[in-house]
């Protein structure tokens, strides 16, 4: 048993010893704007790794005030030490224009594509993973053998096993080619580099297969998930081998890459160029284009025209598409600015349109029996992702250049679409009349017109055409919609309509367009397959008419509401127009969105100084909303926050009533906790109601609500459910437990319960508490009550509450309390000490250090080391926790510093003795 002696604390007089030192400044040599000049020494990375050049030179640049801290060695003081001569290339990087927050990542669109583009047809994978024969050159071996050897391992694939997968469902696609993703990671990560490129090529050949097509754009987006992850691998590996000493800055240029770096740089487009296919070679190469930037300034500007030179050679006019769409994607993320090779791209789809109507074609898609207006569809995706990128930030003249090509071209149906969907909806409303004019001369065979009025109602939904050209354009729009015959796609266009209705028009033109919806819902209960276009009809709705006396007054409203007969969508309907609708059979999802709503209102409701007709309104909510647990909860941190309002507003005032008034609040509580279902809030509430008790000077009520905390603690569970999912709860009670101790602090003595009983009581439920197998959880609690016990031995604490007694007051420093404080602490340190000779095994060792190093800052923080046997405890704590090496160097050292400064103060000169026994050992 090791004595134990909390040392002296002087809370204050440590505060004022740390406390910085104000320091005079001259104001006549000093401004803060003014230029500071700084000496900057700028390496250079050669050619191999070690080989640097330095050269000096001044400039007058804005130092970081924190710079003599951190020794110029933190990324802030490097900047701020940068050079003169590296201004042009920062704001050169600036001036590159790169994606803002404003383009829709390619991400986003993922998703719709994938559940889009579907099929019922059997797919297949066909496969050459070559038969990795071949013999592994020597450790010997020169540089060109290794290539060599690699090159025909490559050429192997023409000659490997074929590996085909038949007959599979499209779910059974998707999980294929996730495999295939997992085992090119796979491979990577066992240094197979040429096993992961051949992944890649094989996976790129599968994009020339379209005996699917109508799944095309699907596989299209499985596929270059495998591309994207091969080409961040290979920059991954590339910026690795460059980043030593130090990691190569954002706007690196190739001057800042080292040779080893360029030379397998060159070596993986050296792989890719002997790839003798067309396609697998195009696409790999445009995966790892952003690897130029390793090799050249203006690799990547001149590497992009090559690439969309080869699509040309693409026979399959879809192929071609996608092809051209995914360098698009690349080029944008790489080099944004180069807006020429955007148009090269887009030219040269305008021109391969003619072959849809080749005999190639047209024979795949009977064979298929695949109408002409669904393959159109197919090449949205592609079409929309480069209009895209081209109309970015581009001025208004470029759109009306495009509907200039667009009636060149017959005003092609499909290129109109994509241009309305990918420029800005101002530019699309400005000249809303001109395109209904040109979807009128569009041929209705090759893309349906309502698809267009369609893309076009978009653009007006989001931005408004001249005031004078509204109506006409509702009226040229409706004529279109209305002969729509698939109810499906009525739908789909006429709820695009409703929100440019009701934004600009009156109840009577709104319901109109309902009747003419009920007209066409109606019949064969279409309305049953059209749900989520109907409800999103209704929003719109509510969005614009906010007057419930207005919308029950559209005539067709009701009809139209008749149409939700399914009943989870009417209750989704009805709350969303009274947005209060409760019942108590509703589903988990539904009643936390309630209880949300539920719990705004509540937050909204104030009786300003009525604090008894708030508290009267808190008991009626709760037996309203009894079984909306967070609307309990909500109405518990009201009603704790009213009871600190009443004390702060009362200001002394009617101190009788006050007090009843906020034990009132505490009863409220008190009854309500214990109807919560989830442990860890019913534990936490317990704890605030306990403060709060404890700030308005109510102990009875205060100690009520502690114990009530230390009573239930066996209740929590090993596991709990949180977002769905079951994880230890280990981490939320310590957190719990953590807090519980530090307001214990403050908490006074009960009379008739003896000395530190709620400190007691919780250390005993701590140990009897079933924990995890194999948890060091318990001990950590007993040393995070070592500092709690230390503290309660101080004659004055840091930090009390106004107008309240604790033990530091009650007990005034007598010697009985403070060996009980002795007593207790002496206990916990063996049951910590007993437990680290528990964990003396190989598997345990790394957490016994762990635990010895904890246990010996405590020690060091609050423990009088002035006592040899305590002075040697903290020795062999030390000597444990650095026994095999696991704990952090740079903590320890930083450890050291802290008790050899602390040793430098006059009541610390024993800790001198301390450190010198103090030694850092690694790891053998």
């Amino acid at each position: 048993m090791f004595p134990w002696r909390s040392r002296g604390r002087n809370y204050e007089a440590e505060l004022q010893k740390f406390r910085p030192e104000p320091f005079l400044v001259e104001f006549g040599e000093y401004h803060p704007l003014k230029p500071i000049m700084v000496t900057d020494t700028k390496t250079r990375r050669g050619a191999r790794k070690g080989s640097t050049s330095s050269s000096s030179s001044s400039s007058s640049v804005p130092t970081d005030p924190l710079s003599s801290m951190l020794d110029g060695t933190d990324p802030l003081s490097m900047f701020a030490a940068a050079s003169a001569s590296e201004a042009p290339r920062i704001k050169r990087d600036k001036e590159e224009d790169p994606l803002g927050p404003d383009f829709e990542p390619w991400s986003s669109k993922r998703g719709e594509i994938l559940a889009r583009f579907t099929t019922t047809e059997k797919l297949s994978i066909n496969l050459f993973m070559g038969s990795d024969k071949g013999k592994a050159p020597s450790p010997g071996s020169a540089v060109s053998e290794k290539v060599r050897t690699r090159l025909e391992e490559l050429d192997d694939l023409e000659e490997g096993s074929q590996r085909e997968l038949l007959n599979l469902s499209q779910q059974d696609y998707a999980n294929r080619i996730e495999e295939l993703n997992q085992s090119l990671k796979e491979a990577w990560a066992a240094d197979q580099k040429v096993k992961a490129l051949k992944i890649v090529i094989q996976c790129a050949k599968l994009l020339s297969d379209t005996s699917v097509i109508q799944f095309y754009p699907s596989k299209f987006v499985l596929i270059t998930d495998i591309l994207d992850t091969f080409g961040r691998l290979v920059y991954e590996r590339i910026w690795t081998m460059c980043s030593d000493p130090r990691p190569l800055p954002d706007g690196f240029t190739v001057d800042d890459v080292n040779d080893t770096a360029k030379e397998t740089c060159l070596n993986w487009f050296f792989k890719i160029a002997s790839i003798r296919e067309l396609l697998p070679r195009l696409y790999v190469e445009a995966a790892i284009l952003k690897c130029n930037r390793f090799l050249s300034k203006t690799g990547i500007q001149e590497i992009l025209p090559r690439l969309t030179a080869m699509i040309r050679g693409i026979g399959d006019p879809l192929v071609a598409a996608y092809a051209r769409a995914y360098l698009c994607r690349v080029g944008m993320e790489v080099a944004p600015q180069l807006k020429d090779n955007l148009n090269r791209n887009f030219f040269d789809l305008l021109g391969t349109f003619r072959q849809i109507s080749g005999e190639n074609v047209q024979n795949q898609l009977v064979l298929q029996r695949v109408e002409v207006p669904e393959y159109l569809t197919l090449y949205s995706p592609a079409i929309n992702w480069i209009l895209q990128c081209i109309a970015y930030r581009a001025p208004e003249s470029l759109l009306t250049e495009m509907m200039e090509r667009c009636k060149t071209l017959g005003n092609n149906a499909l290129l109109l679409n994509s241009v309305m969907r990918a420029f800005r909806p101002e530019f699309v409303a400005a000249r809303a009349t001109d395109f209904i004019a040109m979807i009128k001369d569009c041929d209705e065979a090759g893309f349906p017109k309502h698809l267009l009025f369609g893309s076009l109602g978009r653009s007006l939904a989001c931005a408004d055409p001249p005031e004078s050209e509204r109506l006409t354009i509702l009226n040229e729009a409706w004529k279109v919609v209305t002969k729509v015959r698939s109810p499906q796609d009525y739908i789909n266009c006429a709820e695009i309509w409703v929100e440019f209705t009701c934004r600009h028009f009156t109840k009577r033109e709104v319901n109109t367009i309902l009747a003419d919806i009920i007209k066409h819902m109606t019949p064969d209960r279409a309305f049953e397959d059209a749900y989520p276009q109907l409800q999103s009809a209704i929003r719109k709705i509510l969005l614009y008419f906010h007057n419930f006396s207005v919308l029950f007054s559209i005539e067709r409203f009701l009809p139209f509401l008749d149409m939700f007969q399914k009943d989870s969508v009417r209750v989704e309907v009805c709350r969303s127009i009274t947005d209060v609708f409760l019942n108590a059979l509703t589903l988990e999802d539904e009643k936390r969105s309630l209880a949300l709503l539920i719990i705004g209102f509540i937050r909204m409701v104030s009786f300003g100084r009525d604090f008894e007709q708030q508290l009267s309104f808190c008991v009626e909510a709760r037996a309203t909303f009894c079984n909306l647990e967070p609307v309990l909860v909500q109405l518990i941190h009201t009603v704790n926050q009213l009871a600190m309002e009443t004390r702060k507003v009362m200001k002394g005032n009617h101190s009788r009533k006050t007090a009843a008034f906020v034990r009132a609040c505490a009863a409220y509580s008190f009854i309500t906790i214990p109807s919560l279902s989830n442990i860890f809030s019913r534990l936490n509430l317990y704890l605030l109601s306990g403060q709060v008790a404890l700030a308005n000077q109510c102990l009875s009520q205060a100690d009520a609500f502690l114990k009530a905390a230390v009573s239930i603690l066996p209740e929590v569970p090993r596991s709990i459910s949180v977002e769905g999912k079951f994880r230890s709860s280990e981490n939320f009670l310590l957190d719990f437990i953590n807090n519980f101790l530090a307001t214990l602090l403050v908490v006074p003595d009960h009379p008739e319960h003896g000395v530190l009983y709620l400190v007691r009581g919780l250390l005993n439920m701590v140990q009897d508490y079933t924990w995890e197998d194999n948890s060091d959880a318990k001990v950590r609690v007993y040393t995070s009550a070592l500092p709690l016990l230390a503290a309660m031995s101080q004659e004055t604490y840091l930090y009390s509450i106004p107008k309240m007694d604790s033990n530091e007051t009650l007990y005034g420093g007598d010697p009985k309390f403070l060996s009980e404080i002795n007593k207790l602490c002496e206990t916990l340190i063996g049951q910590i000490l007993d437990h680290l000779k528990a964990l003396s095994k190989d598997e345990s060792i790394r957490r016994q250090g762990a635990l010895a190093f904890s246990l010996f800052g405590v020690v060091l923080a609050h423990g009088d080391l002035r006592n040899n046997k305590l002075s040697q405890l903290s020795v062999n704590l030390w000597n444990l926790s650095h026994k095999h090496g696991y704990c952090e160097t740079r903590m320890s050292v930083r450890t050291l510093e802290c008790i050899k400064h602390q040793a430098q103060q006059h009541d610390m000169t024993h800790l001198t003795d301390v450190v010198q026994r103090l030694a850092l050992q690694s790891r053998t």
